[in-house]
């Protein structure tokens, strides 16, 4: 069974305080995108929340669960603890909730990609990782996040048996790799909204 997990408790700081997951691209916000491309892959879907008052939120989500974070307050670890500890599936895709232009052929491969590894991690070079665009094997992340040192991705992914994938063999997939496509600031959802306008 393959499951996905949704990262949706940042403070969103860098977008002036808007959750980013209800920016609107292409006529549907940022999250609903997220799932319809989601359910096509995935046999189920989880939405990790800070707590339940963000969870109500999405309840007009067909299909969907979401659970808030058991350790808030420590950033995506805290929400792959929580996603890992609530899902089904012996893989587990991970996304951001700002990745509005995911692509389904992407998500596919990376959970094909994984083979025999703890995690398939797309790379755009050796120091940088794409940890919130990924594929893990719930059990060894669950073994992981019982007890850990730090609250960084990083540590994590080099204890693992990862398997690093480069952006470029997912071009044939998706050839300008928008599938990485990520909105931190307002103006970045200009950009991608009005692609010919500048920023």
């Amino acid at each position: 069974m393959r499951s996905a997990i949704i990262l949706v408790g940042g403070e969103a700081r860098r977008a002036n305080g808007q959750e980013k997951y209800f920016f609107r691209y292409q006529g549907k916000t940022f999250i609903e995108r997220l799932t319809d491309t989601l359910r096509g892959v995935a046999d189920e879907i989880i939405i990790v929340a800070k707590n339940p008052e963000q969870c109500r939120r999405f309840n007009a989500l067909q299909d969907v669960r979401c659970i808030p974070d058991i350790r808030q307050g420590i950033g995506p670890i805290g929400g792959l603890h929580a996603g890992a500890s609530a899902a089904k599936g012996d893989l587990l895709f991970v996304s951001a909730c700002d990745m509005p232009c995911l692509e389904s052929a992407v998500v596919s491969y990376l959970f094909d990609a994984i083979g025999n590894a703890d995690a398939a991690i797309p790379c755009w070079n050796q120091d940088m990782l794409e940890p919130l665009h990924a594929v893990y094997r719930r059990d060894v992340l669950l073994r992981y996040l019982e007890s850990h040192d730090s609250y960084s991705l990083r540590p994590m992914i080099r204890s693992f048996n990862t398997r690093y994938i480069p952006v470029e063999d997912l071009r044939r997939l998706d050839p300008e790799l928008r599938t990485f496509t990520n909105i931190n600031k307002l103006e970045e959802l200009d950009w991608i909204n009005n692609p010919g306008s500048k920023t």
